[in-house]
């Protein structure tokens, strides 16, 4: 008996993982955001490499570096999705609301820590960023609160769900 044929490990019954599924959704939402910030902001408006601070061939090699992490990272996020999908354990509440932290997340670590904090690269050069700036991290947090509020209502829907 081949393993495509296997019945999926959990038991009848099984608790959706509501932790993992958040988790796991966070880390596909955070590969998401570090995809469009890099094809986006480094490729099409060529606007910034993820670290400016040297040469240009620096830059692309930082570039290239940041997108195999956003690579490697959606890869393994979707496997670890598909296997929450085959035990059955999947909480898709859960899963969209760590989507949305998982990008707000990226957006303001990137725009607070490397923007900021470690100037590896600002958004744009040559003109006034405080505009760039704010539009960003407005940005960042609106999709964090998503997130927060998606997290609230699944973990609220979860608990009447648990009384019944």
């Amino acid at each position: 008996m081949s393993d495509a044929a296997a019945p999926a490990r959990t038991t009848p019954g099984a608790e959706p993982e509501t932790r993992r599924s958040m988790l796991v959704c966070g880390v596909i939402g955070a590969a998401v955001m570090a995809a469009v910030d890099e094809i986006v902001f480094h490729q099409v408006l060529g606007w910034h490499h993820f670290y400016d601070r040297s040469t240009t061939g620096v830059g692309l090699l930082s570039d290239g570096l940041l997108h195999t992490a956003e690579l490697l990272a959606l890869v393994a996020g979707f496997f670890l999705y598909a296997d929450l999908r085959r035990r059955r354990v999947l909480a898709p509440a859960h899963g969209r609301a760590g989507f949305f932290l998982g990008l707000g997340i990226f957006q303001l670590f990137d725009g607070i820590v490397d923007h900021k904090l470690l100037r590896l690269h600002q958004i744009r050069y040559g003109v006034d960023v405080t505009p760039y700036d704010w539009a960003w991290n407005l940005a960042g947090l609106v999709l964090l609160l998503i997130g927060a509020a998606l997290a609230v209502r699944a973990a609220r829907r979860g608990r009447a769900g648990a009384a019944s």
